[in-house]
């Protein structure tokens, strides 16, 4: 069995994507920034699953390091790409942080189409392979410039998906919500102001998005209250969107978002 390689594999639902991979006896290759953490994980993973557990220490913002992970991406042997990594942004188009913002683009939505690209080759040799990326209902809004870097994210998939249709490669964008991780932790109070039937848990999205992408589902929202929510915004029009997206932004509580270790 080939391995799966996950990017953010150290918490929250990157974690969640290991754990289930392992149990299906995938050898792993997990990345993150923090070499202590992805030492300590790693331990864990292999103890827990009997599988082998490689590691690379990488910071998906930068392009040098980049370059290694997709190197790695395309010695051949890998057969499943989780592009999870990420990290919160809260920052505007005009006036904002722009290194943050900066950062936030190589690491979500730059690297991802950089690694599927890389190991699509082999997968299409072989026949073979998954390539999924954790995107966001945020997705379908348009809020901020998170949300304008997942619709980047979820369009490159979607654009994915076609140009390898029939090669036997499969491409799924992963639209969460709220998730219970760290990811959120730093909202502090305001998650209190998000419901409750909203949060779903990591291994719930990292299941669904597993078994949709076996069955070749292009864009994977898990829970059915999500999958309500995504063609409810899907159905709206671009006007009304606008404006109920700026409504939201304006009382932020958070963001439904993808998961990772901080790129």
């Amino acid at each position: 069995m080939r391995a799966a390689l996950i990017t953010g594999g150290t918490s929250g639902i990157g974690l969640a994507f290991a754990r289930a991979l392992a149990g299906q006896g995938h050898p792993l290759i997990v990345v993150a920034r923090d070499h202590d953490r992805l030492a300590t994980v790693s331990a864990d993973l292999a103890s827990a699953f009997g599988v082998s557990v490689e590691t690379l220490a990488a910071d998906l913002s930068d392009r040098a390091d980049v370059d290694r992970v997709a190197a790695r991406l395309r010695t051949g042997d890998v057969d499943i790409l989780i592009n999870n990594a990420g990290f919160s942004l809260k920052t505007p188009l005009v006036g904002g942080d722009e290194a943050l913002a900066d950062r936030a683009y190589e690491a979500m939505a730059r690297t991802p189409r950089v690694l599927a690209a890389a190991i699509a080759p082999s997968l299409v040799a072989r026949g073979h392979g998954t390539i999924i990326t954790v995107a966001s209902v945020s997705a379908l809004t348009r809020q901020d410039s998170y949300s304008a870097l997942k619709a980047y994210t979820l369009a490159t998939s979607e654009v994915l998906a076609n140009e390898l249709a029939g090669t036997g490669v499969t491409v799924t964008a992963v639209l969460p919500g709220w998730v219970r991780t760290s990811f959120h932790a730093q909202g502090g109070a305001k998650r209190s102001k998000v419901p409750a039937v909203l949060w779903l848990s990591a291994d719930q999205i990292a299941t669904e998005a597993l078994r949709d992408a076996a069955r070749g589902v292009v864009i994977s929202v898990p829970s059915l209250r999500y999958k309500i929510l995504a063609t409810a915004l899907r159905l709206l029009p671009g006007g009304l969107m606008r404006f109920i997206s700026s409504k939201i932004s304006g009382r932020a509580t958070g963001r439904p978002a993808s998961e990772g270790d901080r790129a």
